[in-house]
């Protein structure tokens, strides 16, 4: 499952994670960010030993998703014929 927020940086270079997305993040919690160009990828720091090699992976697809997103290169389809796609692979 996806969520999304939005939210601003201050003039001190703070953000404030939406109260709905922090719910599984504790106070004073190490977080690992990870930064693509104009895009920012946030994950606890406490699991970088389980999952941090997929989550660099996944950073590397996402960027040469939104270069071809970029270039035109997608199709518009509706969310059914996506969503049998993806239960194909």
């Amino acid at each position: 499952m996806i969520d999304v927020g939005i939210t601003r940086m201050s003039t001190k270079g703070q953000i404030v994670i939406p109260n709905d997305l922090r719910s599984e993040f504790g106070v004073g919690e190490k977080l690992l960010i990870i930064r693509s160009e104009d895009k920012l990828i946030i994950k606890k720091a406490s699991e970088l030993d389980k999952n941090l090699e997929e989550d660099l992976e996944f950073a590397k697809r996402t960027e040469v998703a939104w270069k071809r997103y970029e270039k035109g290169e997608f199709i518009e389809e509706d969310s059914d014929k996506f969503l049998s796609k993806l239960e194909e692979w």
